[in-house]
Parts: structure tokens; sequence; C-alpha cells
């Protein structure tokens, strides 16, 4: 029942995090590389060289800035052309965030998307349920690292005690833990051994529901 939301965006709030990982997976054949859906999935948000090298190095491939730089690319431009327009809420999130909002709770969009891949897949109308929007382009490192999520805390004023954080991946749970920030993990994308380091982890969105605004799982 705390008074901040911060909620990521792939995978919590849109259904798209299978079509991200399929221009990921198009991407990289491109490199003669095969990647799985888990795989991808376990690394979503972080869209860093630093952060995703571990991914290339499981493949035995080291990655270079200009490789990485290339792939990622390719990926939004996959992404954008075939991908994009197929994009939907979850169908439970419209109704969730009007209800916060009545209930006078202040929002936050965290993502490591950039502006440009939010405007073509965010809704124009939703914009107006959250009070501040970080895009990964807004920071100067991407989740895992704290950053956005502090600087979303800064922009609200927000007292960390008085902060819940909504993810659905390691590299998100991880970035809120590193803020100091009470985290909700949802097994929309990964099995719950995968968001151990969540705080608490719910199944589905009515269960996030009944979490956020009457204090029960």
């Amino acid at each position: 029942m705390k008074e901040f939301i911060f909620f990521d965006l792939d995978g919590v709030l849109l259904d798209s995090m299978p079509y991200h990982a399929k221009a990921w997976i198009l991407a990289f054949k491109e490199f003669c590389l095969e990647f799985t859906e888990e795989e991808i999935f376990l690394h979503e948000g972080a869209i860093e060289l630093e952060s995703a090298k571990g991914l290339f190095l499981s493949k035995g491939v080291n990655p270079t800035p200009e490789f990485f730089d290339k792939a990622f690319k390719l990926q939004k431009k996959i992404f954008k052309e075939n991908f994009a327009n197929k994009i939907r809420p979850f169908p439970e999130v419209p109704d969730l965030l009007s209800e916060l909002k009545r209930e006078k709770r202040k929002l936050a969009l965290v993502t490591s998307s950039s502006s440009e891949i939010l405007k073509e897949v965010f809704p124009e109308k939703f914009h107006l349920f959250f009070e501040v929007i970080i895009t990964g382009d807004k920071v100067d490192k991407r989740k895992p690292h704290p950053d956005p999520y502090l600087k979303a805390k800064e922009a609200l004023r927000a007292p960390k005690e008085e902060i819940t954080v909504v993810e659905n991946a390691p590299a998100g749970i991880l970035s809120a833990k590193g803020a100091g920030l009470f985290c909700i993990g949802i097994t929309t994308t990964l099995k719950p051994e995968h968001l151990s380091l969540a705080d608490l982890i719910v199944k589905n969105h009515q269960e996030l529901r009944n979490l956020l605004l009457n204090g029960k799982k």
C-alpha cells in the first residue's frame, strides 16, 4: 500500500516480450548465432554491452562494441518493421492503472527501451497515468544498474520507504534492489526461481492488483 508505484514496461504493462525476443532471435541469426526465447527473457533490460556480454560469451563469442551496436540496431529495425504494431497492454493493465490513479497513487514508468521504441508501442492515452517516464536513453547506465530507478525516485522526490517497483526480469529486479527499493516480481515471462531476488513474487496481474490495492496476495 505504498504511495509510489514504479512500473517496468515490457512484460509488466505490455505483453511485448515474445515479440522483442523474436526480433532479437532474427537479428542474431544474421550473425550466425542461435538463441532461445528464455535466454533472451533472462537478459531482458540488459541491453548494453557490459551487461549483455555474458549472453554472447555463452555462445563462444566475445562481442566488440561495433558488433553489439550492429546487432542492437538490426534488432530495433526488425522489431519496428515486423512486430511493433502487434504490441498490446496486458488485459488487466488499463483498469489497474485507473484504480491506482483514483487512489491518488503516484506512478512512474521505468524502462530500458528508448523513447523511439516507446512511441511505437505505448498507447498515448497511457502517458496520462504517469507523473514520470524514464526511458533507457535518459540515463547514463540502463538496468541492471540502479540509475533508472534512482532517477525516477529523484524526479518524484519519493522516500524509498514509500516506493514499490514491479518487474519481470532479473536485470530490472537488480536495478530496483540496487536503488534500495521494494520490488515485486511478476511471472509473465520467467519462472519464480529466476525472480528470486524480488521481495515478493506474484503469478499474474490479478495477484498484482490485489497486492497493490489491498495489500494482499
